[in-house]
């Protein structure tokens, strides 16, 4: 089992410079991985200052040299898929090959997509979701790609940079696994770092729920949890444990970080 700890890239001390230094702190500590969530906005509140987290991931890949680095998840329908190809291939070189890339179909209710016009009707961003997985997975081959889709159309265009990683990065799968696209999806890909219930009224994921995920799939992937006894999510097949730091006062990160996480003794 591998233990993260995942921050906002919101509020005092979650700037770039900021969490470089606590991703610097993490990897001292002993933790095995520091993800960002994705987004501009913290949770709707634009009083709190919120910084772009592909600019956090950067500085924090230069600030360590050895934890996973990741996101979850980066909301794909905001985002060109050949461009966020692109920026995780440039961050994989600039990690050594220390990125996992969370993705899920983000927040409806985000202001950047129904205050920009963007769609928001979550079975047209599932969609969306869908497309870019396979067009960014093609776009990391190196080859050509021809695309067309019901959102996105590529024409033979070509990203020549490839990621460190092989066969790709490790893409893993957010949103409510008791939907049953989000399980299929999960099943596709890499990894699962998706939750339990509504964001309203969220539930606790069990071990009998990893059991139950793993048990769908005959090859090696990884699932992150949070909460609970990470000794039972072991046993239960989780290979991931993950602790979300909300935004808060420096120090209280600090005194998280550095008391390390939660190993069996």
């Amino acid at each position: 089992m591998r233990f993260s700890v995942t921050f906002g890239a919101v509020g005092s001390g979650r700037d770039p410079r900021g969490l470089a230094g606590l991703a610097r702190i993490a990897e001292d500590c002993g933790w095995d991985g520091v993800f960002l969530e994705d987004y501009l906005v913290y949770q709707g509140d634009a009083s709190l200052p919120a910084y772009d987290p592909w600019i956090c991931l950067a500085a924090m890949a230069t600030a360590t040299s050895t934890i996973k680095l990741g996101t979850t998840v980066t909301p794909a329908p905001r985002r060109r898929p050949w461009k966020l190809a692109a920026e995780a291939v440039a961050l994989d070189h600039l990690s050594g090959g220390r990125v996992i890339l969370g993705l899920g179909i983000g927040d409806p209710g985000d202001p950047f997509l129904s205050g920009v016009g963007e769609p928001s009707d979550p079975r047209v961003l599932a969609a969306m979701l869908d497309e870019s997985l396979e067009i960014i997975d093609a776009l990391w081959t190196g080859e050509p790609v021809d695309y067309h889709g019901s959102h996105y159309t590529l024409d033979g265009v070509q990203l020549t940079a490839r990621p460190v990683q092989r066969p790709r990065i490790p893409v893993w799968i957010g949103g409510n696994f008791l939907v049953p696209s989000v399980r299929r999806r999960i099943l596709r890909w890499d990894g699962s770092c998706a939750y339990k219930g509504s964001t309203t009224a969220p539930q606790q994921i069990t071990p009998a729920d990893v059991q139950a995920l793993r048990s769908e799939r005959p090859h090696p992937f990884d699932i992150k949890v949070s909460g609970g006894d990470p000794a039972a999510f072991a046993e239960a097949g989780a290979t991931w444990w993950g602790r979300w730091i909300p935004p808060g006062p420096p120090e209280d990160a600090h005194r998280i970080l550095r008391a390390g996480p939660p190993r069996p003794h």
